[in-house]
């Protein structure tokens, strides 16, 4: 029975319609009016004179809690940029990362380099921006460009067309085949991807079963570390690549793997 609303859930949230913010929507306009009116009467009774402009409900925050601490990208994020803080490399390359996000965490210690398919049109301190395709040949000057890499939750998407990339079924292939290129040797590659039974849920990206990339690293890297986010939200760090716990993808429908590897 779960399934199928997780479903009908599903395509209603990609037609624009949550309905979660439609409950605690619901559920909070009698605390609303409540609170309204409270400081209606507070403000008559003031002196501080502040307008009441126009409605603004926020209606489902009383129902959260401080903050969301879980989830593939807060955990890869923070990870990351702290090997990153660590290692201190010389040249650091990101490939497709989240601006807000993974960048934004190394650009407040370090000057970063970023390149993605998509322009970028903000000035952001500490970042370096180039239009590049990682699907096709990359420019002589990214070849061997840096001693250290990312490439955080993007690689999954290579070659399915969300982005205005051409669509290639081969297209992460070729998007690793890049990053092996762009990286020095013996520099760092930091990759992450979802982990789950192997599928495409196009065009929003693919699931990697764990052994798929472990097989597809395979002699362009060494894995150094492998860490994963389950499906509940939660980091599992240094985690060794057990054969059992491969073949299962750690327990994950749709977890998050992050490798750290060196370039052979």
């Amino acid at each position: 029975m779960m399934r199928p609303l997780r479903s009908i859930g599903s395509l209603l949230s990609m037609l624009g319609i949550d309905l979660r913010k439609t409950a605690l929507f619901a559920r909070g306009l009698p605390w609303y009016f409540r609170d309204y009116l409270a400081l209606r009467r507070q403000r008559r009774a003031s002196p501080l004179k502040f307008d009441l402009a126009k409605p603004y409900p926020c209606l489902g925050d009383r129902a959260g809690d401080s903050g969301s601490a879980r989830g593939h990208y807060f955990h890869q994020d923070l990870l990351v940029a702290r090997r990153i803080f660590v290692n201190n490399p010389v040249v650091h390359l990101d490939v497709g990362s989240r601006i807000d996000g993974f960048v934004a965490h190394v650009a407040s210690f370090r000057a970063i380099q970023v390149a993605d398919i998509r322009q970028l049109d903000s000035r952001i301190p500490n970042v370096t921006f180039r239009q590049a395709d990682f699907m096709s040949p990359i420019p002589e000057d990214l070849v061997a460009c840096c001693d250290s890499l990312s490439c955080l939750h993007a690689i999954e998407h290579f070659g399915l067309g969300r982005y205005g990339d051409p669509v290639r079924y081969d297209g992460y292939i070729l998007g690793l085949d890049n990053l092996h290129r762009a990286l020095k040797p013996s520099g760092r590659l930091y990759l992450s991807a979802p982990i789950g039974p192997q599928r495409i849920e196009f065009n929003a990206h693919r699931i990697f079963s764990v052994a798929h990339l472990v097989e597809c690293c395979t002699g362009r890297f060494r894995i150094d570390r492998f860490s994963f986010v389950d499906d509940e939200g939660r980091l599992h760090e240094d985690v060794p690549l057990a054969e059992d716990r491969v073949h299962d993808n750690f327990g994950c429908t749709h977890g998050c793997g992050i490798l750290e590897m060196t370039k052979l």
